[in-house]
């Protein structure tokens, strides 16, 4: 998909297309390694290597909406996207997300995709992704929500 054919969609067509973009690259990422799971490995990662981050997932459900712990953290972690380029959005099903990147302990609340040292793995989704969050931020929409698709 085009940059151009990003544009002309109207706003439910793009989030279903982000959606199953976002999917098929957790799995890809998942299958050649280039996925942290968790709030504190991905802070890590983060301080350690920020290069290597090329796109970042937070998710939340109602269970953890008030947790004010996780929302300072999701601010620095937005704050910290912000300022280095990095692409993020949110989910609202947790446990779903857990599913897709295989975290049985659950604390899939923050995923980065990150790139491999070799750099010799490029996704088309991932791209659409990029697109998608640029197309949101020339709307003033900084983390835009997206669901994920049903199983």
């Amino acid at each position: 998909m085009t940059f151009e054919e990003v544009l002309i969609q109207k706003p439910a067509e793009r989030a279903q297309c982000a959606g199953a973009a976002l999917e098929e690259v957790l799995v890809s990422a998942k299958d050649n390694q280039s996925l942290t799971v968790g709030v504190y490995e991905c802070a890590k990662v983060m301080n350690l290597d920020p290069d290597s981050v090329s796109f970042c997932v937070l998710a939340t459900d109602e269970q953890f909406e008030w947790d004010v712990a996780l929302q300072i953290h999701f601010t620095l972690i937005q704050s910290f996207c912000f300022d280095n380029d990095i692409s993020i959005v949110r989910v609202s099903d947790t446990q779903r997300l857990a599913a897709i990147v295989g975290d049985e302990q659950e604390d899939a609340h923050c995923v980065l995709i990150t790139n491999p040292a070799d750099g010799s793995w490029e996704d088309t989704a991932l791209e659409k992704l990029h697109l998608f969050c640029e197309e949101s931020r020339r709307l003033n929409d900084w983390v835009p929500e997206i669901s994920l698709p049903e199983r």
